[in-house]
C-alpha cells in the first residue's frame, strides 16, 4: 500500500503542464492568472514578478485560463492601475480590470490538442506572448509557434483611445468598447451577432488599429481573422513586456 502512493504521485507530475512566466518589462510586474470555471487558480491567481524575474507554475493537464499583466502597482495598497483584481497580489479568481493584454489557453480541448491566444478585445497594457516549448504540431504557420503583440502599442495608441493616469503618462489602450461603451462598439443588443458586428461597419474600425500592429491578436469580439494557435505541449512561456 504505501509503496504505490509514490508511484501515484509520479504519475500525476509526469500529467502536469508547466507555464513560464517571464518579466521582460522595464519595471516590476504584477502577474495576474484566472482559471476558467472549474479549473485551479494557479498561484492562487497571482504573483510579483521584478524587472528580469522569471517563475513556474504547475498545472493540471487539462487545465485552461489567462493570464495578464498588472501594471503601476502600489505595493502598500496593493491596487493597480490596469489590470486590477480588487487591490491584493493574488487575485484568487477575480478576473483583471479592463483595459489589459490576455494570453488564454485550453489545454487539452477538442480533439486533445492545446488550444492558445493573444487577445486585445479587453484593450492592452503590455506587450505579452505567449510561446509552447517543443511539442507536436502539424507544421502550420498557427502550430508551435510563437503568439505575441510584440509592439508598444501606448506610444501610437489613437488619443481617443488612451488612458492616461494623474501623473500624465499613457498607462493602456482601451478598446472601443471601453472607451465609449455604445451597443455598435461592444457587439450588443442589435449588434450581438457576428453579423451585425463587424469593425468595417462601425464609425472608426478601431480594430483594424490593433489588427494591424498586433496581427496575432484578437482584436474585438468577433474578430474572424486566424488567431488561435495549436500545439501539444507539456511546457508554455508567457512574456510580459
Amino acid at each position: 500500500m504505501y509503496a504505490f502512493v509514490p508511484v501515484l504521485a509520479l504519475v500525476t507530475a509526469a500529467q502536469a503542464v508547466e507555464f513560464e512566466i517571464v518579466n521582460n518589462a522595464g519595471g516590476p510586474v504584477w502577474l495576474g492568472v484566472q482559471g476558467n470555471p472549474g479549473h485551479e487558480h494557479l498561484s492562487n491567481g497571482g504573483a510579483i514578478l521584478n524587472q528580469g524575474q522569471s517563475i513556474t507554475l504547475q498545472a493540471a493537464e487539462d487545465w485552461a485560463g489567462r493570464f495578464w499583466p498588472r501594471t503601476w502597482c502600489d505595493s502598500n495598497t496593493q491596487h493597480c492601475q490596469t489590470g486590477d483584481c480588487g487591490n491584493k497580489v493574488e487575485c484568487g479568481g477575480a478576473g483583471g480590470a479592463p483595459p489589459a493584454s490576455l494570453a488564454e489557453i485550453t489545454l487539452k480541448g477538442y480533439g486533445g490538442i492545446d488550444y492558445y491566444d493573444v487577445s486585445l478585445v479587453d484593450g492592452y497594457n503590455l506587450q505579452i506572448a505567449m510561446e509552447p516549448i517543443g511539442g507536436q504540431g502539424d507544421g502550420s504557420q498557427y502550430s508551435c509557434t510563437k503568439c505575441a503583440c510584440g509592439v508598444n502599442l501606448l506610444d501610437i495608441c489613437p488619443q481617443e483611445l488612451k488612458v492616461i493616469n494623474s501623473e500624465g503618462a499613457t498607462i493602456a489602450c482601451n478598446s472601443a468598447c471601453g472607451a465609449f461603451n455604445t451597443d455598435e462598439y461592444c457587439c450588443r443588443g442589435e449588434h450581438s451577432t457576428p453579423e451585425t458586428c463587424k469593425s468595417t461597419d462601425w464609425p472608426v474600425d478601431y480594430p483594424a488599429f490593433f489588427k494591424s500592429n498586433c496581427p496575432d491578436a484578437y482584436s474585438y469580439a468577433y474578430d474572424d481573422h486566424k488567431s488561435t494557435f495549436t500545439c501539444q505541449a507539456e511546457k508554455y512561456r508567457v512574456t510580459l513586456g
